[in-house]
């Protein structure tokens, strides 16, 4: 059963159409990704999960009933922005919020306690979320999302301003979760994150979705077994040599990269553009980054 159910939505801001037809359906128990530009939809796509916005058109279903202030109980939300009361404890916020969902005493107290265990944030026990670390604040952040049980947990961007060390943590907790069964939609402008997280990653651009499937199945959709990441004084005479060799081309940061059609060795990709202004090469697998650059025709940002 779909835990949640997108079909046919739509959502304009007076003349600007940001969500068009949108359709997703997402598993109980999967990480589903957004990725996609700036404006392509996809906080508009997760407000209106949230109950936050009001669709213009289409069905949004939650554990198959329609998004209502019912179903709001049954999503947790943790926004890039933090949420959190700067001047309470961690356990405070906890307690706070549980008392918003409604949760009995003993139930928020065992709630609570579970939470500040499985965070770590014993630890941080005694200091003020407004004076917690950047990392600490999204961990503690992610642990309010998740205080009244909900059966889908939302994930605005939920590394993006943290550092290295804080990110992995916390991928490791959202990997945690999914091994436990939760249901998960997160958007990322991070291919690691997208690459190392999701079940099925869908790219947006325009309001829908352009491209779905699991990482290899996108990988599988780029025409290369391998890229040539080339520098070169001249594009033109490059990519014409690269494009007789049956090579696709794409202009990209200033370099250009040659989808390889088979497996090449990079001395077989220097001998090949011998004889052109090429200053530097070097190879790469297919990662994801190329398939989004391939479906979606443009670079990712971020």
């Amino acid at each position: 059963m779909n835990v949640l159910s997108i079909e046919g939505l739509h959502k304009r801001f007076g003349s600007q159409t940001v969500l068009d037809s949108l359709d997703l359906q997402v598993a109980r128990g999967e990480i589903v990704g957004l990725l996609g530009p700036n404006g392509c939809g996809k906080s508009t796509t997760l407000n209106i999960v949230c109950g936050l916005l009001e669709a213009d058109a289409g069905q949004v279903r939650i554990g198959g009933e329609p998004v209502s202030l019912r179903t709001a109980a049954r999503v947790g939300l943790c926004p890039q922005a933090s949420a959190l009361y700067r001047d309470l404890l961690p356990a405070e916020n906890l307690d706070f919020f549980a008392r918003l969902y409604g949760l009995a005493a003993i139930q928020r107290r065992r709630r609570v306690d579970e939470l500040m265990q499985r965070f770590e944030l014993t630890a941080h026990a005694g200091t003020r979320a407004g004076r917690l670390s950047g990392g600490w604040q999204q961990r503690l952040n992610l642990a309010v999302a998740l205080v009244h049980g909900p059966q889908l947990l939302v994930l605005d961007e939920p590394t993006a301003a943290v550092d290295v060390q804080a990110r992995l943590a916390l991928w490791g907790l959202i990997e945690e979760l999914r091994d436990g069964g939760m249901t998960i939609v997160l958007t990322t402008h991070q291919i690691q994150e997208a690459e190392r997280l999701c079940s099925r990653v869908a790219l947006m651009r325009s309001g829908r979705v352009a491209a779905m499937g699991s990482v290899p199945e996108l990988l599988a959709r780029v025409p290369a077994q391998a890229v040539a990441v080339v520098q070169t004084k001249d594009e033109a005479a490059t990519t014409r040599r690269a494009r007789a060799l049956g090579w696709a081309v794409r202009p990209h940061a200033n370099q250009l990269l040659c989808l390889l059609p088979q497996a090449s060795s990079l001395r077989e990709v220097v001998q090949a553009l011998d004889g052109g202004e090429v200053s530097s090469v070097s190879l790469q697998p297919v990662t994801l980054e190329h398939a989004y650059m391939e479906l979606l025709g443009q670079p990712l940002e971020g």
